[in-house]
């Protein structure tokens, strides 16, 4: 009997309506230090700070939740910006010489970054070549409503703001300046370019221009003359007011800095005091200075640069200097800028009260009105990559009892900021359940973040170096040796690039969020159990050594040697103590882990094998070597460079050899199956509905060899209790999945709690399954009778959760990197499946299982499993039917360590990396999203010089709004059914409709409507 499999023409509106309550992509904020910063701006009134990219990304913040984000039409340097004070309101200047004009948008609908003008300054034929009409510096008036731009050829034109209009006949030209200078002075030369202006805190229609010779004019704009000069003999770099304005200072390109009185008269001045503070040596130049007063009577000056050139001028500082008190602030990246947070000029001193830098991997914030002037930790704006994440984890809905012992615990480590910072209001509400960002790093440390709203706020840091013997202790001690000695180095921020030992890398975390375990693992091998705790400790830790091989003959190990642990007592803060070392011998990279506090238990696997291990009674359960005699490669470890490529060679041309002689086959072999076969299609062309599509055929998969290198490695692990013996009773079991498709599932005989001390638990193989194209494994998770994930552990037993259903057949779900696939349990029998790699031709890199909440009704939700691909776009499929719901683009697929970050929470959120210190937030959930949702206060004596009608997020995402007609003619999709449902379906891709489609439709059409009403172009 011939069959045919027909998809159903048209959608079914129900259920298009509840996945448009269900998904929704957006791309929702971004956490941690922006990527390559290269300007820093600051506004006193609104307590706002803006940092712009050298991608073109202009990012303002103010009190934690306070966030706005955009980015310019061309990826180009922002060399300065500048506040038009207490407005909301930015100008932004690019290496490309164009000016921009920004503005935070408070009207309707989310507020926003968006851009309102533009502005290039043209050349002047005959008198100015290109180059010289290049912007070098930037004077914004108090006023805010007069731009002053210093050019290349030593001219200063002048703009009316905030219409970016150009005075051109206000300009001031180098030779007009050059009729003031004494001859002796010019000899013939020209002043070079305008590398400071200064605008004069008591008089604002006066100016300070510096000239790159040395020369620096105080003009009067009103008058157009100059009133003062003052003769510099060394190349300026900066020029800064004394609040008064009797007094301004100067830094030089040879270290010096000098103050130079200013009289009321006409007249030529010299400078009072020159000083090289570092000197005598030769120095580097001071790139920036400022002086601020205080009511204690010595004024404070802070400045850039500076240090002597032969022996410390490879240093990154940033110099305090008050009175006999001196600070180099030495950092471990370069300053970009700086700016101090001071009193506003209608108060007699300037009294500052913190110094924030901007560094080009950190920002820094100095405490100086405190004694010592310490730092000021960051709420946001961290950098995630002080040293290099090597791994993330998430962990959604965390109890209250154990956020608050995480956050006291870093409480001890650092006090809670008062961050200066703190301009507008965060208008988004508390979230109901609080979230936890776990990050591991190659130095050895864990870090937790807040994860809960729009700001990744530090936690606390948990750091296993001291467990083991390493070189820090020696470094320490040479670093404090070289502090006590001349520049006065602080050493200041935590951005550390280097590490100790790079077998210290964490590798996988887990954590039980009920009983406060935390299981940590690490490049050499090394299995950390730790425990939460209140108070401090001094205890030894336990140590298990597990041979992953078992004694099996024939494999050596070439990789690098296992950690050295310290003997003796440890001495532990509050937070989490490690009471247990597993350490796997080969010491190979530790690539999964999983944990069972209700159990006891702890999984652990590597190239080699897997082991499980019982922390209660510290002994070892079981330890499985999964390594293919052929696996030579495994044992050579992460760290060696070893490969043969003899073996490449050879496995390359025996994969040639038998894709053709199973290609031969396929087009050689006539049998009846192949008529019959023929004789469907032609029916189907001829006799079958025109208004149904069949079936796409399936790409060809080729089988991979079972002698591929690194086939043994464990992919993943995980516990359940579920049915594998028989269909009557159930108990705990353990899965573990390998690269080569083999799956190995485990019947545990555990005691009950008040045995624990008495009986040992016993590890028995149940099954074992191997996939048929030996395609990795990347997920296992078993479903109860109903078709859900099975609960955490504890939650069931301490009335946290809905207890499993143990009535109906379970299943077991298998995701590897080509296909989905259900299992009945216990007889592993296939259920559905899913061949992505045959639909899609993609490759499947993560895979979480998430819960949607409707937006309609909070008690309607559905469980998805959420597919991330190697070409960036991310599936959503029902569990258990494995029926496609949406797909989105999510990251570009030449983004590889992109996609390889990636996290997925049980919400429908994830977390990616963009730069390696920047996290990309996401959402696939229509009712959990986390953006900015903020207010500024400001004041606008002008109006805007152009508006885009746009409604913006607050991070800078365009919106768009559109008619249900429009949404559902551009994104239409073939017709899905209910995902309870478990028939066998495939996903046609023929046609659709992708997200580019969908943004160049739209693009375009906001294009035209722009044209018709005879207005600019909106900004994407």
């Amino acid at each position: 009997m011939m069959k045919f499999r027909f998809r159903r023409q048209g959608n079914d509106p129900q259920r298009e309506r509840i996945k448009q309550d269900l998904f929704a992509f957006n791309k929702t904020v971004q956490h941690g230090f922006p990527n390559q910063p290269s300007a820093l701006a600051y506004d006193p009134k609104l307590r706002l700070m803006a940092i712009g990219t050298k991608s073109g990304a202009v990012k303002v913040y103010g009190a934690p939740g306070v966030e706005f984000t955009s980015h310019h039409k061309e990826t180009a340097t922002v060399t300065q910006m500048h506040f038009l004070l207490g407005q909301g309101r930015l100008l932004s200047l690019l290496d490309d010489n164009t000016l921009h004009l920004w503005e935070i948008n408070v009207g309707e609908g989310s507020p926003g970054l968006e851009e309102v003008g533009s502005f290039c300054l043209p050349g002047r034929p005959g008198f100015e070549s290109t180059s010289a009409t290049r912007v070098t510096v930037i004077l914004l008036k108090r006023s805010c409503d007069l731009l002053c731009l210093g050019t290349e050829g030593g001219g200063v034109h002048f703009l009316e703001m905030p219409t970016l209009t150009l005075l051109d006949t206000q300009a001031l030209v180098h030779d007009h300046i050059m009729q003031s200078v004494p001859e002796e002075y010019k000899c013939g030369k020209s002043l070079g370019p305008v590398e400071s202006l200064r605008e004069h805190p008591r008089c604002p229609n006066k100016m300070l221009i510096g000239y790159s010779r040395g020369l620096v004019v105080l003009w009067n704009y009103s008058s157009r003359k100059v009133e003062n000069l003052f003769l510099g003999n060394q190349q300026l770099e900066s020029l800064g007011w004394e609040r008064s304005g009797k007094t301004f200072v100067s830094s030089h390109s040879d270290g010096s800095y000098m103050t130079w009185p200013v009289s009321s008269a006409l007249s030529t001045q010299q400078p009072s005091t020159s000083v090289i503070p570092y000197g005598p040596f030769p120095c580097k130049a001071i790139n920036k200075i400022v002086w601020r007063t205080t009511e204690s009577g010595a004024p404070l000056v802070v400045f850039s640069g500076g240090m002597p050139r032969a022996s410390y001028g490879d240093r990154h500082c940033v110099t305090v200097l008050q009175e006999k008190m001196q600070v180099t602030l030495d950092f471990t990246s370069r300053v970009i800028d700086f700016f101090t947070i001071h009193c506003c000029p209608i108060h007699s001193f300037d009294n500052p009260s913190a110094l924030v830098v901007l560094l080009e991997e950190e920002l820094v914030a100095i405490d100086l009105q405190t004694v010592g002037w310490p730092t000021i930790p960051c709420p946001y704006l961290a950098p995630l990559h002080s040293s290099a994440i090597t791994c993330s984890y998430h962990i959604s809905n965390v109890p209250p009892k154990l956020w608050e012992r995480v956050v006291a615990a870093g409480l001890h480590q650092s006090p809670p900021p008062t961050w200066p910072i703190n301009g507008g209001k965060d208008l988004a509400l508390e979230p109901k359940h609080n979230g936890l960002l776990l990050t591991g790093h190659e130095d050895g440390t864990v870090r937790f973040w807040d994860a809960s709203g729009v700001s990744l706020k530090p936690l606390y840091k948990l750091s296993t170096a001291n467990i083991f013997q390493t070189d820090c202790d020696h470094n320490d001690g040479l670093m404090q040796g070289a502090e006590e000695e001349w520049p006065p180095f602080r050493k200041v921020g935590c951005f550390d690039p280097y590490s100790d030992d790079p077998r210290l890398g964490i590798q996988k975390i887990g954590l039980c969020k009920y009983s406060g375990k935390l299981v940590v693992a690490g490049t050499a091998g090394q299995v950390l159990v730790m425990d939460l705790s209140e108070e401090m400790s001094a205890h030894v830790i336990n140590i298990a050594t597990i041979d992953l091989l078992q004694d099996r003959e024939g494999f050596t190990w070439k990789g690098h040697d296992r950690l050295a642990p310290k003997t003796g007592p440890i001495s532990f803060p509050p937070g989490f103590h490690p009471f247990l070392l597993v350490q796997c011998m080969p010491p190979a990279a530790v690539t999964a882990v999983t944990l069972h506090a209700e159990w006891n238990l702890v999984a652990f696997g590597t190239s080699h094998g897997f082991g499980l291990f019982d922390y209660h009674r510290r002994s070892p359960v079981l330890a499985r070597c999964t390594l293919h005699p052929n696996d030579s490669l495994a044992m050579e470890g992460p760290l060696s460079r070893v490969k043969s490529l003899k073996k490449s060679l050879r496995q390359s041309f025996r994969r040639i050899r038998k894709s053709r002689v199973s290609g031969k086959k396929r087009v050689v072999v006539s049998s009846p199956t192949s008529k019959v076969q023929e004789a469907n299609a032609q029916l189907a062309e001829q006799a079958g509905p025109h208004d149904v599509e069949v079936t796409p055929v399936q790409r060809r998969i080729e089988p991979r060899s079972a002698d591929d290198s690194l086939s043994g490695v464990v992919r993943c692990l995980c516990f359940a209790d579920t049915f594998l013996r028989d269909g009557t009773h159930h108990g705990p079991t353990m899965w573990a999945g390998t690269n080569s498709g083999s799956v190995y599932a485990y019947a545990l005989e555990v005691p009950s709690q008040e045995k624990f001390s008495e009986h040992s638990v016993e590890a028995v193989l149940g099954k074992e399954i191997q996939l048929m194209h030996r395609a990795p494994v990347v997920a296992i998770a078993v479903l109860d009778g109903r078709g859900n994930p099975l609960p955490e552990p504890y939650e069931v037993s301490r009335d946290l959760a809905k207890a499993p259903d143990m009535q109906g057949s379970h299943s077991v779900l298998i995701a590897s990197e080509e296909q989905f696939k259900v299992f009945t349990l216990p007889k592993v029998s296939a259920k559905t499946k899913f061949k992505l790699t045959a639909h899609e031709g993609c490759r499947v890199r993560k895979v979480a299982l998430a819960s949607f909440t409707s937006v309609s009704s909070e008690e309607y939700c559905e469980n998805g499993l959420v597919c991330l691909t190697n070409l960036g776009d991310i599936h959503v499929f029902s569990v258990p039917a494995l029926r496609p719901q949406v797909r989105y683009d999510c990251i570009r697929k030449e983004d590889i360590s992109g996609i390889a970050s990636c996290v997925f929470t049980k919400t429908g959120q994830g977390f990616y990396l963009i730069s390696p210190s920047e996290f990309e937030r996401f959402s696939l959930s229509a009712r959990v999203v986390t953006q900015p949702l903020c207010s500024v206060d400001v004041d606008r004596p002008h109006a805007s010089a152009a508006s885009v009608p746009v409604s913006l997020q607050s991070n800078g995402t365009h919106r768009v709004q559109h008619t249900g007609d429009e949404i559902q003619a551009g994104l239409s999709s073939p017709a899905l059914d209910s995902p309870n449902s478990s028939a066998d379906i495939t996903l046609d891709t023929t046609g659709d409709i992708t997200v580019e489609d969908v943004k160049d439709f739209l693009t375009n059409k906001i294009f035209k409507n722009k044209a018709d009403r005879g207005t600019w172009h909106p900004l994407f």
